[in-house]
């Protein structure tokens, strides 16, 4: 299985690059091969194929075999990093901030429904996050009623999402008041695992989503955009059409939050920085 390349296997891992980047929007420079390699050959073993030029030969030859192995190829070639309460900051604006000024817009009395849309979701941990912090303000103010949309590109990501069941190290970035209110544990006296409670499952929904898409089958009028460390994966001209579509679901006045080290790479004309990875829509609907 480690047989090193042929040149017509040289040759189809170009392909193979290209294909990732049109179907994804990912660049996979040459740099990147041995990465590619690596991660190709846990496919091997489980399809028992003998090499990568088999893999790769197979793939290129019979389109059928490519459009059945592309959501694989998609779980390999992407990144899935993320935590609980990634970036804390952003929590608090929203909790300190965005909700309040949703809130305040309404007549005294009034429910405000407050939708949200986190576009790069990966296992849900920021949808769960960002879910724990409406619940927690609607204890306090109950006029708040919030639903959040989860969407990633991998198939098994959002499974993994909708489970949401997680270990006991991934949850360790969720404050204890949070832990006690939305997770279950499990049935074992000492259990490694919890559960996200039926109270936040009920309001949040996953799908899968390509952003790289023309349309995105999403509502409109949204309060809140998470579009967190995805864009640092694209090439600007990726970057900017991805920004352009998202920006499209904001409501106006709504909010988009970008990773700390992304807020360079917004220029959408009417999205205006108002805090570190934080814009607001100041365009219209």
């Amino acid at each position: 299985m480690n047989k090193p390349l042929t040149s017509s296997g040289k040759l189809h891992l170009e392909q193979f690059r290209k294909l990732v980047h049109n179907a994804t929007g990912i660049k996979l420079p040459v740099s990147k091969d041995l990465m590619i390699e690596s991660r190709l050959r846990r496919r091997l073993v489980t399809l028992n194929m003998p090499d990568l030029d088999t893999y790769l030969g197979n793939l290129f030859s019979a389109p059928d075999a490519l459009k059945a192995e592309l959501p694989e190829i998609i779980d390999l070639m992407t990144t899935n990093k993320t935590d609980f309460f990634r970036e804390q900051a952003h929590y608090r604006i929203v909790a300190e901030r965005l909700v309040p000024e949703a809130l305040n817009r309404a007549a005294p009395g009034q429910s405000v429904r407050y939708k949200v849309w986190s576009a790069a979701s990966s296992t849900g941990a920021e949808a769960w996050s960002a879910a724990m912090v409406l619940a927690e303000y609607a204890r306090k103010d109950p006029r708040l009623d919030w639903a959040i949309m989860g969407t990633d590109i991998s198939r098994r990501v959002i499974d993994t999402a909708r489970k949401a069941i997680y270990c006991s190290s991934e949850l360790a970035p969720v404050p204890r008041q949070m832990r006690d209110a939305y997770l279950m544990s499990g049935r074992e006296s000492v259990s490694e695992r919890a559960r996200i409670v039926p109270e936040l499952r009920a309001r949040v929904r996953f799908a899968e989503l390509n952003l790289m898409d023309d349309h995105y089958d999403i509502d409109r009028g949204l309060d809140l955009i998470f579009l967190r460390n995805v864009l640092i994966y694209f090439e600007p001209e990726v970057q900017a059409r991805v920004i352009r579509r998202i920006s499209t679901h904001l409501r106006r006045h709504g909010y988009l939050i970008v990773g700390h080290s992304e807020s360079m790479m917004v220029r959408q004309p009417g999205l205006l920085q108002v805090a570190p990875g934080v814009f607001r829509n100041d365009g219209g609907d």
